[in-house]
């Protein structure tokens, strides 16, 4: 199947594994303000689906992974899925015009703080 232009869609984006003990230190992870947070188009079951990016993680070897909340079938339901960057199946979809923050402390965070219960 090809698109309108002749040339063939990327491959579906390949979802990672969450990190663990194994890899290495914990990544450091980067967030947006949830007002303008960057969007990625993560291609799954052969299109293109919109998805909000709601964190950046770099892990300790420099590879670097996308948080992001899509919806994967068009059937409306949002998962959250972590992706390798790059790889053909993700493309920018939506540049923040703010710079991502990776504070420790909550209110240098670039979302909404985190509550352990």
């Amino acid at each position: 199947m090809s698109d309108t232009h002749g040339r063939h869609p990327p491959p579906d984006a390949v979802p990672a594994r969450p990190w663990g003990p194994g890899d290495g230190r914990r990544p450091v992870v980067w967030t947006w303000p949830a007002t303008d947070p960057p969007a990625l188009w993560v291609w799954s079951d052969g299109r293109p689906r919109r998805a909000t990016v709601l964190a950046k993680q770099v892990w300790e070897s420099g590879a670097t992974y996308y948080q992001v909340a899509v919806d994967l079938h068009g059937d409306t339901t949002t998962r959250i899925m972590l992706y390798q960057w790059p790889q053909p199946g993700l493309q920018v979809a939506h540049r923040s015009q703010f710079e991502p923050s990776a504070g420790e402390r909550e209110e240098h965070r670039g979302d909404m703080p985190r509550r352990d219960f």
